[in-house]
């Protein structure tokens, strides 16, 4: 008797997972419906004198999060809070909106950041440009911290202005470097 019992309270408990395993029990619901992610309505800002808005869509690259809004070239001169100091060749600026969307902390470093020319020459920020114009060389980016900042260039006077390329940090664990993505400028 007690074996009969053990067997029936066995089949019956294999009766009970099989149905919920196999899905042959209660009928699932419809799926969700697909609804739109909330966005932030953001006022428009007026463009700078001497800047010209870029419309690029946002680019990633491994834990960067990257979006060009605007560019200045042909600059011949910078003026900073404590000093004036003239281009060798002429200053491009271009504006970036750089965010980490990962859940770990990450870092950007503007000294990897790229100008692309016609020609395809690479160029990096000045970095004495960028001190004057007191932005950053490296900075942490906490998660989901969202930054805007210009990356200052000096290029030669006839250069045309192709692209920027863009660096993110490697994802957590993983050592190297990233080969960045290109937005282009024109």
């Amino acid at each position: 008797m007690r074996t009969s019992l053990i067997r029936f309270t066995g089949a019956a408990l294999s009766g009970v997972l099989l149905v919920g395993c196999t899905g042959t029990g209660q009928p699932r619901s419809a799926a969700p419906s697909a609804t739109p992610t909330a966005t932030y309505e953001l006022a428009p800002r007026p463009v700078r004198p001497g800047e010209r808005p870029i419309n690029a869509a946002p680019v990633t690259d491994s834990d960067g999060r990257f979006q060009v809004i605007g560019l200045q070239t042909g600059l011949g001169i910078l003026f900073g809070s404590h000093a004036e100091w003239p281009a060798k060749g002429q200053y491009v600026v271009v504006r970036i909106v750089v965010e980490n969307p990962a859940r770990a902390n990450s870092r950007f470093d503007a000294k990897r950041q790229k100008l692309i020319t016609a020609d395809g020459a690479a160029y990096s920020i000045d970095r004495f440009a960028q001190a004057i114009k007191r932005q950053p060389d490296t900075l942490p980016l906490g998660a989901g911290v969202r930054i805007e900042m210009d990356l200052w260039f000096d290029i030669p006077k006839k250069a045309k202005v192709a692209a920027v390329r863009l660096f993110g940090e490697p994802s957590l664990g993983i050592r190297g470097s990233t080969d960045g993505v290109e937005v282009p400028l024109t």
